[in-house]
């Protein structure tokens, strides 16, 4: 049991550092019903919903994102964590681009099986106390509670920063039934730089802080089901052909942030030689390479879409 001021600073200490333990870069946790700020984002997405700024991003809409506590029942804290992906062996020197995040591992998985490691010693260490795991395919305010929990703030480009790792972290979540101690919510220090604004080529981030999700690189080559891509974004792809970082490449929180250079991170082989001959490539090809990765989630056709349209810009 723990019935102290004490015992709750003593575990959620623990709780913290068995996060790191299991491979996390950066842990926080945080209190539902959470501090105003909570409010504020859950009126940005309402504003960002309205405005259909999502796109076809459909689940996004979920009535859940809005309450927590919907996701678990008497749920009292939260358990931010972030993993850091930014590997030395990343290569985007080639013509044909893919996103930091999505070169290694599948990080959905990477991140759920640290989590449930976790939740192990949760298991053992608060015994009266029930978890939930949650990643990026739950309907949660995750950046929002990221910040919540103090391990970063969301920068202008809408992606989570820290200080120390910039924002090269995919971020998973556990949430409690446990009165934890919290930390303290992260303020913004972007302050006055508006570079990744200044440097999206298709002007997808229309002010501080707010994506327009159809003139995003990012959107379009992995959510756009369409069979062509808009010439607003194809002239404008730089070689990108899954995801975008330029955003994140600009920012001065990314100039010197620490790699982690594990086998989870590093990119598969055929990503950092990625061609145009996969054009030719056919779908049994492309489903073998794809497995494992969070790329799977970009059918063998979008790809040769993808990369046709680049070549277009080449014409």
């Amino acid at each position: 049991m723990i019935d102290t001021i004490q015992d709750k600073k003593e575990i959620s200490k623990k709780l913290k550092e068995r996060a790191i333990f299991e491979g996390f870069t950066i842990a926080g946790i945080a209190s539902i019903p959470g501090s105003s700020r909570i409010k504020l984002r859950t009126n940005a997405l309402e504003r960002w919903l309205l405005n259909n700024h999502h796109a076809e991003m459909k689940w996004m809409e979920a009535e859940k994102r809005r309450n927590i506590g919907s996701l678990l029942d008497d749920a009292k804290s939260v358990l931010s964590v972030g993993f850091a992906y930014n590997n030395s062996e990343q290569n985007q020197n080639n013509f044909l681009k893919v996103a930091k995040f999505s070169q290694g591992e599948d990080y959905h998985k990477v991140i759920h099986q640290k989590l449930k490691n976790v939740g192990k010693w949760i298991n053992l260490e608060i015994p009266d106390c029930k978890w939930k795991i949650c990643v990026d395919t739950s309907p949660l305010l995750e950046k929002a509670w990221a910040e919540e929990s103090g391990i970063g703030w969301i920068g202008k480009n809408s992606n989570l920063i820290s200080k120390k790792n910039g924002s090269w972290l995919t971020l998973g979540f556990m949430i409690l039934t446990k009165d934890l101690i919290p930390d303290k919510p992260h303020q913004s220090l972007c302050g006055k730089c508006e570079i990744c604004i200044e440097h999206c080529p298709t002007k997808a981030i229309v002010e501080p802080f707010v994506i327009q999700s159809d003139l995003c690189i990012a959107y379009h080559t992995i959510e756009n089901r369409a069979k062509t891509i808009p010439k607003k974004i194809e002239k404008n792809l730089k070689g990108w052909v899954a995801g975008c970082d330029i955003c994140q490449d600009v920012c001065p929180w990314n100039k010197s942030v620490p790699y982690n250079n594990n086998f989870e991170t590093t990119p598969k082989d055929w990503i950092n030689n990625l061609n145009i001959e996969s054009l030719h490539w056919d779908d049994k090809i492309w489903e073998k390479n794809l497995k494992g990765t969070t790329l799977k989630r970009i059918k063998p056709w979008m790809w040769k879409r993808n990369i046709q349209a680049n070549l277009n810009n080449k014409k």
